[in-house]
């Protein structure tokens, strides 16, 4: 069984969602499902069928999150050797060389990644030629656009 790679942050997250999911969303669906028994003929039952529908989707994820956490390899980017290095879990701040432009990631596990956030998956084109590199290196990511060239300006372990 592979381990999957996650910053405490994203630990905490799945842990939250699993918690709201057992605790408020399964009671809440199985309250709906009694409600749509209720009003008969389940063949015909659009409510029951769409809570049944839910439900499942609903007990999946349950599943799912039960068992990302017992592979959970929980990765403390503070705790890290800080040798400027980046590594999973590092912030760090970019210059585009082509435009001048300067963009900050984090690398973090497939499950926390969220381009919106600055959060990029560890598998990413970006984040695997960042990995190993360290300030002031220059890197070549590989885009459905065409090779961009970054310079590293910082790496923060926070």
């Amino acid at each position: 069984m592979d381990t999957i790679p996650i910053t405490v942050s994203g630990a905490k997250a799945l842990e939250v969602e699993l918690l709201r999911l057992k605790d408020h969303e399964r009671p809440r669906i199985v309250s709906d499902i009694a409600t749509a028994r209720e009003h008969g003929d389940l063949k015909e039952n659009a409510e029951y069928h769409a809570a049944k529908e839910e439900q499942g989707f609903i007990e999946g994820r349950i599943q799912d999150i039960e068992s990302k956490l017992s592979r959970l390899q929980v990765i403390d980017v503070k705790q890290l050797n800080q040798d400027g290095r980046c590594v999973f879990g590092t912030t760090t701040k970019l210059l585009n060389l082509s435009d001048n432009s300067e963009i900050t990631y984090q690398i973090v596990g497939e499950d926390e990644a969220d381009i919106e956030f600055g959060k990029i998956s560890c598998h990413s084109p970006i984040a695997k030629a960042l990995l190993g590199n360290e300030e002031g290196d220059q890197v070549t990511v590989k885009a459905p656009k065409g090779d961009i060239l970054y310079e590293i300006l910082e790496v923060l372990y926070i």
